[in-house]
């Protein structure tokens, strides 16, 4: 139990630069950004996916996390997001690397999880037209009033500080409770049931990444290093692996849950489409 407390208390720790710096520029684009800047940004155009799509590899769960924030300022769209969320790296890289994993087949690893997550944030973009953000936009003043804060009688360090505080402090409960679970549940159970199983594989491993938790993604790639699934189980379970992305993308943008469900759904499904895909090629890494 006290290694669970201590890998969920870990995994906040890693989240609190990211969140600190987003709220930090969440705070000063709303304190002094022109409404024309603003504009600017939110209809940046078709290069939004293609863009999340390269950062999202970067190897933190962390950006996620941003990427959900900027969203609910409605500072990104959709298909931007969903395309961090399918290319983030989470804990993946430092884990290939670590494992004296061939660097041709990291490169590949990376390659697919970046096309696919630019490809499907297009697809996203046309579908969904959340990309011209239709409705209210969801600023940090309504996030004050909604969680009685008092953080806009303070600067925008003390504002950054107290939100950041405060979506930690949910990230770690939950972190917690899945700690927990993911304890009695066991590597070897969920070993066994994405184990050579064609199509149900994928499907599995694909809900394995849903839980937002950095844990899913070291997991995933632990399982296939050992040989317990295919490529694409392992690609199906890294694409929806957004560590807690989700989690704080249904914490911050609550005034618009059917937009949030529906980026879930999506993630899910384009997730273990592309992992099916490649199971039926017969990719190999």
């Amino acid at each position: 139990m006290l290694d669970v407390i201590l890998d969920a208390a870990l995994d906040t720790v890693k989240l609190l630069p990211f969140l600190f710096l987003t709220y930090l520029v969440l705070e000063f684009i709303e304190e002094k950004a022109e409404q024309g800047s603003l504009k600017l940004v939110r209809h940046s155009g078709v290069l939004g996916p293609v863009l999340g799509g390269l950062l999202g590899i970067v190897p933190q769960c962390g950006f996620s996390a941003s990427a959900s924030n900027l969203f609910a300022q409605r500072l990104i769209s959709a298909g931007t997001l969903t395309a961090v969320f399918l290319s983030t790296s989470d804990e993946m890289l430092p884990i290939l690397i670590s494992s004296a994993v061939p660097p041709l087949s990291i490169l590949k690893i990376l390659a697919v999880k970046v096309l696919a997550g630019a490809a499907a944030g297009l697809i996203a973009d046309r579908l969904f037209h959340l990309c011209r953000h239709q409705g209210e936009k969801v600023d940090l003043h309504e996030l004050c009033e909604e969680e009685n804060c008092g953080c806009e009688e303070h600067g925008i360090f003390l504002s950054a500080l107290l939100h950041t505080l405060q979506i930690a402090g949910f990230v770690l409960a939950v972190n917690l409770l899945l700690g927990i679970l993911l304890q009695f549940v066991g590597e070897d159970a969920l070993s066994a049931l994405m184990l050579d199983r064609p199509v149900i594989g994928p499907l599995l491993s694909g809900l394995v990444g849903l839980i937002p938790n950095c844990a899913a993604s070291i997991l995933i790639t632990q399982l296939y290093l050992s040989g317990a699934m295919s490529a694409g189980s392992m690609m199906a379970g890294l694409l929806s692996a957004s560590g807690v992305g989700i989690l704080v993308l249904f914490r911050v943008n609550r005034r618009a849950m059917a937009d949030n469900v529906k980026i879930l759904i999506y993630t899910f499904l384009s997730s273990v489409l592309i992992g099916v895909a490649l199971d039926l090629l017969g990719a190999a890494f």
